[in-house]
């Protein structure tokens, strides 16, 4: 399955736990914390000042 923008953080660590290190490498640190099951990839990439298909092009080449 191909991680899009829209899909949330919770979703993608529930079926590719290992993409945790990209997270946290960008300084997402809060990924068990509620706004990690609601907040998408994109809204997650503004907060946090990463471009967002930069960020897409890691996870996916690590969900492979």
């Amino acid at each position: 399955m191909k991680i899009t923008k829209d899909m949330t953080i919770g979703e993608v660590l529930k079926q590719y736990p290992l993409t945790a290190e990209i997270f946290l490498g960008i300084g997402m640190h809060c990924l068990g914390c509620p706004s990690a099951t609601m907040e998408s990839i994109e809204e997650a990439a503004a907060v946090h000042g990463v471009d967002v298909n930069d960020l897409i092009s890691k996870i996916n080449e690590v969900a492979q």
